[in-house]
């Protein structure tokens, strides 16, 4: 195992170290630690050089701060051509969030989901009124909320005004669904315009610092406005983490239809809606979130087993598309930041992410060298490397085995 994991992804040792070796000799001792280190290296000295800096004479600080100009001149094009989109398709006022609305909906990549039905939804919210976000709106009674608001915007404008209570007990509620209350539709990409709503997403985004709400369950993402005054930056991050939960959602989509005849399917539904699906894995000791099988799958362009997740499953299910590559569909100067996701350059055990998110997110924020964020990285780079050990047919084979059990219980019967 090479130190260049171990420091990058700040793991725990020696439990870190003896994954490893269970994986290398699962799959028959490829080296995959090291040639991922090794390809690292490589492809951020590629980038480095794409950046008009020298590999052997740049420091860490330099790169850090020539990835802060990249993703600040990215994100200037990427307000221009958003406010473009909104100009030409939405409206003559050019506002950067229809933009990305607007962007979204016309993406050509898979948007079907399995989400919580609409009817289903209003049920639920008739048996416990959300009072507060009724007022907030101007509503003076229940029925009239629910007749003029969408279902999405319905459960936002609750999720945003009332407390935790509240949203406590809609959860548990959430443990009495069963698959016939979903369907398979679309993914929703809504924006509230109303003068209440945009006092309401005011207040919220200032609170809050960011203007993306999303509910897996529901397969819906929000885009509150941005302010005027929001920091450089504040775009690509945005998008990206819209383009973030896209993949989340297709990931918890596929993870219900696949546990749609489990007796707990209720329970199932009520631990997604705010946590990561994870099943357990004694090969890796330690949960394995679900979007890594996920993106294992969109991955391969044809399988010896194409029945592996079926009846409910099909391999064109699992779709998973790489935030760069997206955004690039959109600007292309995001070009830059293709197969960076998992790419750094450790320095005095702390990575230089090249992750779109952490660089945008360091640029927004105004993070110094010393203060800079690097979690998608790290996510990013633990995943390249489980990705590498599941190409191996002895260790895909095992952890399938071994979740088969688990979201299968009950498709004997099925």
């Amino acid at each position: 195992m090479t130190r260049f994991l171990s420091h990058s992804l700040q793991a725990p040792e020696p439990f870190f170290r003896m994954g490893i070796q269970r994986l290398e000799s699962a799959s028959g001792h490829p080296s995959a630690d090291i040639r991922i280190s090794t390809e690292v290296a490589r492809s951020s000295r590629l980038k480095i050089q794409q950046l008009g800096l020298d590999p052997d004479d740049t420091t860490p600080r330099e790169l850090y701060h020539a990835l802060q100009r990249r993703v600040g001149e990215d994100d200037a094009r990427l307000n221009r051509t958003l406010r473009t989109r909104a100009a030409t398709h939405v409206s003559a006022e050019a506002d950067v969030v229809s933009g990305m609305v607007h962007a979204l909906r016309e993406l050509p990549d898979s948007r079907r989901c399995y989400a919580l039905k609409g009817s289903v939804l209003k049920s639920l919210i008739k048996q416990q009124p959300p009072k507060k976000a009724m007022k907030q709106l101007g509503y003076r009674s229940l029925a009239s909320f629910l007749k003029h608001e969408s279902p999405v915007t319905i459960l936002t404008a609750a999720w945003l005004c009332e407390g935790a209570s509240w949203q406590s007990k809609l959860l548990n509620q959430y443990s009495h669904l069963q698959s016939s209350d979903f369907e398979s539709r679309s993914i929703a990409i809504v924006q509230p315009s109303s003068k209440k709503w945009q006092i309401l997403a005011k207040k919220t985004v200032d609170e809050k610092h960011h203007n993306l709400i999303s509910f897996k369950e529901l397969g819906a993402i929000v885009m509150l406005p941005l302010s005027s005054d929001a920091p450089a930056g504040t775009t690509t991050v945005s998008l990206s983490l819209a383009l973030h939960e896209l993949n989340e959602i297709r990931a918890t989509s596929t993870f219900l239809k696949l546990c749609q005849v489990r007796p707990d399917f209720g329970d199932l539904v009520k631990k997604v809606s705010t946590n990561q699906p994870e099943l357990s894995s004694q090969l890796l000791d330690k949960p394995v979130p679900w979007n890594l099988i996920q993106r294992y799958y969109a991955r391969l362009t044809h399988h010896s087993d194409e029945q592996v997740f079926e009846p409910h499953l099909q391999l064109d299910d699992m779709a998973w598309h790489p935030i760069e590559k997206t955004l690039s569909a959109i600007e292309p100067s995001f070009e830059f930041w293709h197969n960076s996701a998992h790419l750094g350059v450790l320095h005095q055990d702390k990575p230089v992410s090249f992750n779109i998110v952490d660089s945008a997110l360091n640029y927004c924020n105004q993070l110094s060298f010393d203060k800079r964020l690097t979690g998608y990285f790290q996510t990013s780079l633990w995943h390249e490397l489980l990705l590498r050990y599941l190409q191996h047919d002895s260790v895909e084979q095992t952890v399938i085995k071994e979740l088969q059990p688990e979201y299968a219980t009950e498709m004997v019967r099925a």
